[in-house]
């Protein structure tokens, strides 16, 4: 981290003061409990008479108490490990953690089961049962999941051996990707992490920025085969499981997940196929303002203007609240209260995994507090505007939770697609602001350049994510890959998206280790929810921007209903229809307009 650049870490003892504290030791072992409790209660069928819609109420009720135990227990073990992946007692906690919910996920199926077998009852007590309609659409997404799961044995066969197969396979990629180095200065023989390498991708000097990029490759490059292991373990334990379970394909199951048709989903991907021209263009003015040829992957993040403003942690978190602040006022005073209470881990350190998530603790608070739940968000806060902004895209994820902490877990669970919606919401807010204080047109040209790389990144480096995935999978289902094989896949996802918009030698073969979102057995297709939050997210802005303040109040009723219906739904209710291209066309006409300012501006500018 640059000197002069202060930066938190987080306090988490209003969870857990430790993994020997009283209150972590009472609910690991309550846990316990609580899942036995609701397994005894799906040992009786479903009643056939007036008392189905207190029986089920009984049923959800406990299956939420033991859902919200495992998540704060897990959350709380995984944030130890992840701010730091060489805590052995973490890794031990969270396997400690896994075994004794192990059970809940065979609780899952059988109570799905029981919907089955009585599915004409719940649904008309569904319509007769006020406290039973609440939970509505939970009742009828855990009827369609009924149709994609094994028997109660299996499945319960399945979950144990991901904890020791996919799972921990995942677990490795991090672990690697968190501590792996490369020599960075041979005089001094000092190492730089990867981590710390892909930061000084965002160097005006490109010197630096090729030297980083080349030791990062070598740092891959020398861990290459355990993490080409991890992915195919990743992978095949995920095709094996979702073919037992009934699903066409892992995009079909990604999909549902996603709460998306399948041709809202393709409206989607087309729109962000239509779009690539539109980014080529810009990659191009951007070598041309850098003074080069063609852009090189690692020009991606380069500053076009020489800004040599750093940021300090104090300066980024009172500007974040104060664009909040602007927009909703109870949105500011969350953030203040997120930095105020050390919600935030941003000290950038050995052992800590790159990116950024937000992670929730459903049972956090303080003494005397009537709602429950907190947010706690890890990042790596290196004083660029970059690192701003992911800050303020976390900060949406704690809003989002914020707003829906009140209702009960199956009344808020909402999926990838939505969850990226209120983060990158976020960010729009953060860029709207700093574009309205510019003062220069270097200001201007700058937060406009920034803002198309970010798009660029979350379509158009989405979209090859994407390819990359599918391709992966299509493979993988005949046989395990080699790591060179997996770097050729991902050069020709990269050479299909970015084209002729960058130097075709100077792609990233390696981008498949350093995603951490590819190494989930339960989670495939982590990438196309960026860009369907970063479209819808506009649509929604440009809303705002025209009801004006009064939409804030719009905008939290949109976010309460995410856990509560699907995307298609959701987009309904703020006016929109998915399912039709012409709604993501118009996303991608306001990058376009912003594309054309900063051609404009960088044909007047120059190099």
């Amino acid at each position: 981290m640059p000197s002069g650049i202060e930066a938190p870490k987080w306090d988490l003892s209003s969870i857990y003061v430790s993994f020997d504290s009283p209150e972590y030791q009472r609910d690991l072992k309550l846990l316990t409990e609580k899942i036995a409790a609701f397994l005894q209660l799906l040992e009786t069928p479903l009643p056939t008479g007036a008392g189905i819609a207190a029986t089920l109420l009984t049923l959800i009720r406990a299956y939420e108490e033991a859902g919200d135990l495992n998540e704060n227990l897990s959350a709380y073990a995984e944030a130890i490990y992840t701010a730091d992946t060489r805590d052995s007692r973490a890794l031990t906690e969270i396997n400690a953690i896994e075994a004794a919910a192990l059970p809940l996920g065979k609780g899952a199926v059988i109570f799905r089961n029981r919907l089955v077998e009585a599915k004409d009852l719940v649904l008309k007590a569904l319509d007769s049962d006020a406290e039973l309609t609440s939970y509505g659409f939970f009742i009828r997404e855990s009827l369609e999941k009924a149709a994609y799961q094994m028997s109660p044995e299996l499945e319960d066969l399945a979950n144990d051996l991901s904890r020791s197969g996919g799972d921990a396979w995942g677990r490795l990629q991090e672990a690697i990707s968190s501590t792996v180095t490369a020599l960075w200065d041979t005089a001094s023989g000092e190492r730089k992490t990867v981590i710390a390498l892909r930061d000084l991708a965002h160097s005006p000097d490109r010197s630096v920025r090729e030297r980083a990029y080349q030791a990062e490759l070598e740092a891959w490059k020398s861990m290459e085969i355990p993490l080409a292991a991890s992915l195919n373990g990743v992978k095949g334990t995920a095709l094996s499981v979702d073919k037992r379970r009934g699903w066409k394909s892992p995009l079909q199951k990604s999909a549902f997940q996603s709460r998306l048709s399948e041709k809202a989903l393709e409206a989607l991907i087309a729109a962000m196929e239509n779009s690539l021209p539109l980014f080529r263009r810009y990659l191009k003015a951007k070598a041309s303002l850098l003074g080069l040829k063609a852009c090189a992957f690692y020009d991606l993040f380069a500053p076009v203007e020489n800004v040599t403003k750093k940021w300090t942690w104090s300066g980024a978190t009172e500007f974040i609240i104060e664009q909040f602040t602007a927009f909703d006022p109870d949105m500011g005073a969350f953030a203040r209260k997120a930095v105020s209470r050390s919600w935030i881990d941003a000290l950038g350190r050995e052992g800590k995994i790159g990116g950024a998530y937000c992670t929730d603790f459903p049972l956090a608070g303080l003494p005397g507090e009537t709602k429950r739940g907190e947010s706690r968000i890890l990042c790596n806060f290196e004083g660029s505007f970059d690192s701003v902004f992911t800050v303020a895209h976390e900060l949406g994820h704690g809003w989002h939770h914020e707003l829906i902490k009140d209702l009960s877990r199956f009344q808020s669970a909402y999926p990838m697609t939505l969850a990226e919606t209120a983060s990158i919401f976020a960010e729009t807010i953060i860029f709207e602001g700093a574009l309205g204080a510019s003062s220069t047109d270097g200001d201007r040209i700058a937060l406009i350049e920034g803002n198309l790389k970010d798009c660029c990144q979350v379509i158009a480096d989405i979209l090859s994510r994407f390819y990359f995935e599918r391709a992966l999978f299509e493979r993988r289902d005949k046989a395990e890959l080699s790591a060179e094989e997996l770097c050729a896949l991902m050069i020709d996802a990269q050479k299909a998206t970015y084209g002729d918009g960058l130097d075709p030698a100077q792609f990233h073969p390696y981008m498949w280790a350093v995603k951490s979102h590819y190494y989930s057995p339960g989670l495939a297709f982590y990438n196309y929810p960026y860009a369907f939050g970063q479209l819808f997210s506009l649509g929604l802005f440009a809303r705002a921007k025209k009801e004006g303040p009064g939409f804030s109040a719009a905008y939290r009723k949109i976010l309460r209903l995410t856990g509560q219906a699907s995307a298609a739904d959701v987009a309904k209710s703020a006016g929109f229809d998915i399912e039709d291209s012409a709604f993501w066309q118009d996303g991608i006409a306001l990058i376009a307009g912003r594309a054309a300012e900063f051609e404009k501006l960088a044909e007047s500018w120059g190099p």
